[in-house]
């Protein structure tokens, strides 16, 4: 299998392919501690919410993608979204470009280096109750990090309370 690490490919659709091996062999199948949220089938496909860079200690450029009951909500502007609806963040360090920043001359291009970890979100609005509805993953190499960060995701999302929890805003 291959397992290089992509960069974005961005057109003027804001188009992205995204290839990288977020998900280690046979990891798929285990579930996030105390919401149970598992790596979906597919979520690689899912169209673009937004895409971003986290400065500071993180570093990273950062794409999130949406199901179809997710993009609908977001195009149509319903708060709260419905239950179904699942949202994936996959990030990447953020590392200058040699080859891009050849041609320009100076440091001014970066692309994503090693995978840094997936992130998801699933609504179903009694299941998650407790949590606004919301459960909440986070896996690295393709296996669920431990119960002390997912005990974080909640409480770190009650600033975004007015949009449903989420950081994330459309970018059509």
């Amino acid at each position: 299998m291959n397992r290089t690490i992509p960069q974005f490919v961005f057109a003027a659709a804001a188009f992205v392919v995204i290839s990288a091996p977020f998900a280690a062999e046979g990891a798929e199948g285990a579930g996030s501690p105390i919401y149970g949220v598992t790596i979906p089938d597919g979520y690689r496909d899912w169209p673009v919410v937004n895409v971003a860079h986290e400065a500071g200690d993180l570093n990273d450029l950062r794409v999130v993608l949406g199901n179809a009951i997710a993009m609908k909500a977001f195009r149509d502007g319903t708060l709260p979204f419905p239950d179904g609806t699942a949202i994936a963040r996959l990030a990447w360090k953020s590392v200058p470009s040699a080859q891009n920043n050849a041609v320009f001359g100076r440091e001014q291009s970066f692309v994503t280096g090693a995978p840094t970890n997936l992130e998801l979100m699933v609504k179903d609005s009694k299941k998650y109750a407790m949590s606004g509805g919301w459960g909440f993953a986070q896996f690295t190499n393709g296996k669920p990090d431990d119960e002390a960060l997912h005990q974080k995701c909640f409480p770190c999302h009650q600033p975004a309370k007015a949009h449903d929890f989420l950081f994330t805003q459309y970018a059509p």
